[in-house]
Formats: structure tokens, sequence, C-alpha cells
């Protein structure tokens, strides 16, 4: 078999117990916003909350991220992966099922802080244990089938949860209880990898110091900051407010339209082995600014909720090819001492623009507008075009 031929779906460890771990680890960490967010409007009425209140759903879970995530990275550097992902799994269990049985507003945000506590990491570590068990064409493979399968699950996750919310605003909560069946057999079925540990924690903290330095790694960080602030706040907080307010559809119906943006990303990330060969990675990430750029404008301009679908399709290819090439980039920068802690710092990154995101959009659309629904529109214009042009820049850039 040629190593054009290895790149495909014929090179993924099917036998291996640790690439379920890791695929059913990816499923729960993306879980968390895109099974609540055909549901935001409910929440809006059940608890009598603003656009900018009601953003703080997913603001409360994101943000244990931002300070956590380099720290757990730590961790599972230092005392192993299983140690460290099979709590996380029960904590983002509970939580989030808890949601479903509270009657404040207030509680609902404690207790997605505490889930997002839980879901912090658990993406990370399931893609630092791919650069762990795997190698070469098999890494590439495994790295495109677990974007695959991001990309489904995300897609599912709101069809899932609009159909559960169409039942009761808490009712989708009750389906997060499955990570805690996950924690179980995880702690049963994970052996340890076989990895080069540090025990000197002042060495660990500067080996991440240097990499941090490097051009390489600043850039790669500043891409996930953008891409998540605008796909949290506009496509994940915005957009539902504005599919209510602007074509009156309730949770049943918005759920299929943000998982448009996760079709395209799971078909896309299945054939990420093929397409990386054709691009190199930076590259495929400026041209995933350019399908974000393209994809924003169109929802603006789409004159129904089908052609809002059509529209976001664009963004889901965007993610599709960046995601894994910037997850790919990254495992391969460091040493597997420093892998956990620097996809760390890469998910504390990616926390942060999703906890800006969902505040800041809401906030700039009914502070600096007469209603929101044209602040969200104008944003839609304003982003899209930015990331269009940024991206066709590096493209050219890059190519010469």
């Amino acid at each position: 078999m040629t190593a054009t031929e290895e790149t495909g779906m014929s090179a993924v460890p099917w036998d291996s117990s640790a690439l379920y771990v890791i695929l059913a680890s990816s499923l729960v960490g993306v879980m968390g916003v895109s099974m609540v967010s055909p549901v935001l409007p409910d929440l809006r009425a059940a608890f009598g909350v603003s656009d900018a209140q009601v953003g703080l759903v997913i603001t409360a879970y994101t943000l244990p991220g931002i300070v956590l995530t380099p720290f757990i990275g730590l961790v599972a550097d230092r005392l192993g992966r299983r140690r460290v992902i099979v709590p996380l799994l029960f904590v983002f269990g509970t939580a989030g099922a808890g949601v479903a049985f509270v009657e404040s507003f207030r509680a609902v945000l404690g207790l997605r802080f505490l889930q997002g506590i839980g879901a912090s990491a658990l993406v990370t570590l399931a893609v630092t244990m791919i650069g762990d068990f795997y190698e070469g064409t098999r890494r590439d493979a495994v790295m495109g089938l677990n974007g695959s399968t991001l990309g489904t699950g995300a897609a599912i996750y709101p069809l899932i949860g609009g159909t559960l919310g169409a039942i009761r605003w808490n009712v989708p909560f009750l389906f997060f209880g499955v990570a805690v069946v996950v924690g179980v057999v995880t702690l049963f079925v994970l052996e340890e990898p076989h990895q080069e540990r540090s025990s000197d924690l002042r060495t660990y903290l500067r080996g991440l110091r240097d990499v941090l330095r490097t051009p390489e790694a600043l850039a790669i960080f500043a891409a996930i900051f953008v891409v998540f602030t605008v796909f949290y706040g506009l496509v994940l907080t915005a957009l539902p407010l504005l599919l209510a307010d602007q074509f009156g559809l309730g949770a049943g119906a918005i759920g299929p339209v943000l998982a448009m943006v996760s079709v395209a990303s799971a078909t896309v990330s299945s054939q990420y082995g093929r397409v990386s060969e054709w691009r190199s990675a930076p590259e495929l990430v400026a041209l995933g600014f350019v399908a974000y750029g393209a994809s924003l404008i169109g929802v603006r301009l789409a004159p129904s909720p089908i052609l809002v679908g059509v529209a976001l399709l664009a963004f889901g290819v965007g993610f599709g090819i960046v995601m894994p090439s910037i997850d790919t980039t990254v495992i391969t920068l460091v040493s597997d001492r420093l892998r956990a802690g620097v996809m760390g710092l890469r998910t504390s990154v990616l926390r942060l623009g999703q906890t800006v995101g969902p505040t800041a959009v809401p906030f700039v659309a009914e502070t600096f507008f007469p209603v929101p629904a044209e602040g969200y529109r104008a944003l839609l214009v304003v982003c899209g075009s930015g990331m269009a042009l940024l991206g066709a820049a590096g493209y050219l850039l890059l190519r010469r």
C-alpha cells in the first residue's frame, strides 16, 4: 500500500481501544454548546432575560477553560492521561444533567460553570492522545477521523437539542449524563500511553515558554482566537436569536439550520488525510478563513432559513480544513513530554474566543444599534469581509 493510500480510512487503527476513547471524548467535548444553542430563545423566555444575559449560558460554560486548561494539560503530562480525563467526564455529565432540575437562571449559570470545568480539556486530551498513540500517515488519518467525528457530533447535537427542547427547555440537558457512561468505560479500557515525562517543573515551564515565543505558535493561537470568537459569537449565539426574531423559528427548526456547519465540517475533515497532501497546513488555514468570510456574508444576504443553512455549509468547509490543520501543527511542534501542555494552551485560547464571542456580539448589537437584529446583520458583513480578506492575503503571501 502506498503512502498516499495509507492516508485514507485504511490507515485508521480500528482495532485500537484508545481510538474509541479518543472519539468518544471528542464527542462529549463538543456537546456542551451545540446541544444548547437551539434552546437559547426558549431559555430567554423561560427566565425573562435579555439577549446578552442568555449568552452567559455559553460564556459560563467556556470561561473555566481559559484558566484551567493549561494546568490540566500540565497535570496530564506529569501524571498521565487516564487519571485526568476520567474525572473530567464525570464532572461534565453530572453538572450538565443537573441543569435540568434547577429553577433559577443563577443556578443554571452555576452548573454550566461546573460543567465547563469538566469540558475544559476533553477535546484537548483527545487530540493529545492522537499524538501519543499514532505517528505519520496513521496520525493524519486519525486526526481527520477525529475532526469528522467532531463535525458529525456537532451536526447531530443541534438536531437532538432542538427536538428535545421542543418538549421543554430543560430536557436537552439530561442528555449530558451520557458523559458519565463514557467515563466508566474509559476507566477500564484506556491504557496509559508510553511517554517521556519531565520531573522538573521549572524545565517543563521553560519548554512551554520557548514554544510560545515562536512565530508559528503565535500565528496559530491568533487564528484560533479569531475563529472561535466569530463562531461562538455570531453563529452559535447571535444567529439563533436572529432566526427566532426574523423568521419566527423555534428550537426544533433552528437546530437543523445550525447543523449545516457540522455536516460540511464532518465531510471535509474525513478527507483531511488527502487534503493535507494538496496544500500545506498554513495554506489550508488561510483558505479556511476565505470560506468563513464567504459564509458569513452569505448568511447576511440569505432571504430564507433554508438559504441561511446553505450559506453555513461554507463555514463548515472552513472548519473542516482549519481545525485539523491547526491541531496537526500543534502536536508536531513539541515533544511528547510537552504535548498536553501546549494543547492546553491552545484550548485556553480557544476557550477565550468562545467566552468573548457570546457576550461581546450581543453587547455590541444591543448598545450601538436601535435593535439587536440590525447589529447582528451588520456584524455578519464586517466580520465576514474581514475574515475573507485576511485569508486571501495570507494565502497569496504563503504561495509566494
